[in-house]
């Protein structure tokens, strides 16, 4: 079949101007002789000049030319200089006449072309707009589409959130065979709401959702709902529930919901906020359309306390599916995944890597096999090892190795002997992490020295002893150095930090003050993301909140004074160690082991709690 071309105006346009262009060109090139003025006057004067027709700026005529013996009328044309020319035309009785010059086609053109040229780009610029939902395509929803063939994610490809995909499954059985449901009187829930911390995993289920269910997906944040212009939120959400009602079976699946869901009535903002306009629609389309088409609406967001109510209740998000943190176990199989699309080898246990990387959740796990990949490169290796896998830990918990950072000798002393008051401390109380490595490479932005402490297994309860051990363990550089120096750095102040905040829940949420009893009196979370200051959540006296600083100010000096004996009882074993320290840099393997066996226990130390081989071996 032939293509037909369909006629347009820049083509008229552009025929016109070459005409223009031609004619002035053979005008000037062929027909028309420019001569200067002066050989003008010299053909005046010997009376070879018939006729002329004189404008405001030039001269055009005829004049007689003799070629090969035979005379020849010739155009010429000359710039008009003499303003006394026509006395000179009557003395020499030549014919001449004044002329208005007129261009008609060079006026018309004037005035088409910068018409036609501003009508081009506004019809280029609408055109645009429109391929980029810009302003003809406002209030056109932002979401990207995703056909049931573009959506490669399955529930295989989500490791570490087994509980989570159980609770999803009823949502891919429901949109496979929605007569299941329907038959019974049942309907699914209208929208599922994936709660959980950044880089759970919430957007990757809710893939394999749409992939697992071979339907179409609709993918948007919430911030694309809500622009400058009044009114636009609100026209995107009506526009996105028609697309979906259109293509359904489909899943909407809305990102970060709280920048659109936040509770209303919050902040400076009255009523009629753009967002609370944008919020209100969205809850109308909840209530209005009828689940059993197969829409169904999904959300993720990791602050739900901060949420509007009206979100949360029954018949809108009616199903919350928390995304937690994976424990060993899953952080394993999530390992699994990422360690198989790398070549490894044969010695990588992702069992070993999983108790190296407590707390890290899938996008951590997913950046420390690409970190160890590009380790392996650097090093020249096809392969990825352990050694790369370590070296990858230390970087993502600790930061960046910089050996180049030149430490004067007094700075380094000071490095070494508070590094090895953290390891120290550590080994001698119960209930601690385990120290890995001790080191004063410096690594990061501002760190001089690290001390690894890696846990054992997953802990979801810490008892008192516990954590004021751990508060002892962040104090113990700040004591070595009084110890060993008389005197202290700035070195701490990340220690102090800590500690501080560990002392403050302790006593302010964890009811582990007997001065306070079993009170809670932190601020509630919620009012805290809604931005009141925590002077304006307070709902305690003064003196309440000077016994809560006083008991602060008396846990961390407690501590402060069981690490500094720990140090003392020591002292021996702190001054031999910190040599070797200051010849290798780095203490780990069995240099650390020896020099846990020899770390002596004092100080006190809860008698009830579980020792362990080291404070039996003391």
């Amino acid at each position: 079949m032939k293509k037909q071309h369909r006629f347009s105006i820049w083509y008229a346009l552009l025929g016109v101007w070459l005409v223009l262009l031609l004619h002035n060109i053979i005008a000037s090139a062929f027909l028309v002789k420019t001569i200067p003025y002066s050989e003008f006057t010299q053909l005046l004067e010997s009376g070879k000049v018939s006729e002329i027709a004189i404008s405001e700026n030039d001269i055009q005529g005829k004049y007689l030319s003799t070629e090969a013996g035979t005379e020849k009328e010739m155009l010429f044309r000359t710039v008009r200089v003499d303003p006394e020319l026509s006395e000179l035309l009557e003395a020499n009785n030549v014919k001449y006449s004044g002329r208005i010059q007129s261009n008609f086609l060079g006026t018309i053109m004037s005035w088409v072309i910068p018409i036609a040229l501003f009508f081009g780009i506004w019809i280029f610029m609408m055109r645009r707009f429109q391929n980029q939902s810009g302003f003809m395509q406002l209030g056109k929803n932002k979401a990207k589409i995703y056909m049931d063939d573009d959506v490669g994610v399955r529930f295989a490809d989500a490791a570490g959130v087994d509980e989570s995909k159980q609770e999803l499954e009823e949502v891919t059985a429901f949109l496979k065979e929605p007569e299941r449901y329907t038959r019974v009187g049942g309907q699914i829930p209208r929208g599922i709401l994936l709660v959980g911390p950044p880089g759970t995993g919430k957007t990757l289920l809710a893939k394999a959702v749409a992939g697992e269910s071979g339907v179409p997906f609709f993918s948007l944040s919430g911030s694309e709902f809500v622009e400058m212009f009044v009114g636009l939120g609100a026209a995107r959400v009506r526009d996105l529930f028609k697309q979906a009602k259109e293509k359904a079976p489909c899943i909407i699946f809305i990102d970060e919901l709280d920048a659109l869901g936040k509770a209303r009535g919050v902040g400076m903002t009255g009523g009629h906020d753009e967002r609370e306009q944008t919020l209100n629609q969205l809850l109308v389309e909840l209530d209005g359309f009828d689940p059993n088409v197969g829409v169904i609406l999904m959300a993720a967001t990791n602050r739900p306390e901060i949420l509007d109510p009206a979100l949360l209740r029954p018949g809108r998000f009616d199903r919350q599916v928390l995304v937690d943190r994976p424990d060993k176990v899953g952080r394993a199989d999530i390992l699994r995944i990422y360690l198989s699309k790398v070549e490894t080898e044969n010695d990588i246990d992702p069992e070993k890597i999983a108790g190296m990387t407590a707390g890290m959740v899938g996008a951590d796990l997913a950046n420390l096999v690409n970190e160890a990949a590009l380790l392996a490169v650097r090093r020249d290796k096809g392969t990825i090892g352990m050694a790369e896998i370590e070296e990858a830990v230390e970087r993502l918990v600790a930061g960046l190795e910089k050996k180049n950072r030149l430490i004067n000798p007094a700075e380094k002393k000071i490095v070494a002997y508070h590094e090895l008051g953290h390891g120290l401390v550590a080994m001698a109380l119960p209930g601690t992490d385990p120290v890995q490595k001790i080191s004063i490479i410096p690594r990061g932005i501002a760190a001089l020295g690290y001390t690894m402490q890696v846990p054992i297994e997953d802990r979801f309860l810490m008892r008192q002893t516990e954590l004021e051990n751990r508060i002892a363990t962040l104090l113990g550089g700040r004591a070595a150095e009084e110890l060993i120096f008389n005197d202290v750095s700035t070195g701490a102040h990340n220690d102090l930090s800590r500690a501080t905040d560990i002392a403050r829940s302790m006593v302010r949420e964890y009811g582990m003050s007997s001065r306070l009893g079993n009170v809670y009196f932190a601020a509630p979370r919620q009012m805290q993301f809604l931005g009141a200051t925590p002077e304006a959540g307070r709902e305690y006296s003064d003196e309440t909140a000077q016994i809560i600083d006083e008991e602060v100010r008396r846990i961390i000096d407690d501590q402060y004074a069981l690490a500094l004996r720990i140090l003392k009882a020591n002292r021996r074993l702190l001054d031999e160690t910190a040599k070797t320290l200051l010849e290798d840099e780095v203490i780990e393997g069995d240099k650390l082991e020896r020099l846990a066996s020899s770390v002596r226990v004092t100080g006190n130390v809860d008698e009830t709690a579980d020792l362990g081989p080291r404070a039996a071996a003391a």
